[in-house]
């Protein structure tokens, strides 16, 4: 699980208790060294591309880069992190 999926999931006002413990019970990624500064160049080049990237997506992307992690997604606001930086998507 990436942290910043699991933080999007437990957002949910809806979301039970039973639900929250699943969630928390599956293996995080880690966030590797240097994480922070490419998830901020990597949105800065492709707002400079004129893409308008949402910071939670370039958080997602950048750690599936990092891991060399497959997205499955159907959000077409990743097609630009495949597009420009290597993002393989599902």
């Amino acid at each position: 699980m990436l942290p910043v999926v699991l933080a999007e999931l437990l957002s949910d006002p809806l979301l039970s208790v039973e639900e929250e413990n699943d969630l928390l019970a599956i293996p995080m990624l880690d966030i590797t060294t240097g994480y922070w500064r490419r998830a901020g160049k990597l949105r800065a080049d492709l707002l400079r591309r004129q893409y308008r990237p949402k910071l939670a997506d370039t958080l997602i992307a950048q750690t599936c880069i990092d891991h060399d992690l497959p997205l499955l997604t159907r959000d077409r606001d990743f097609r630009p992190f495949a597009r420009h930086a290597g993002l393989k998507l599902i």
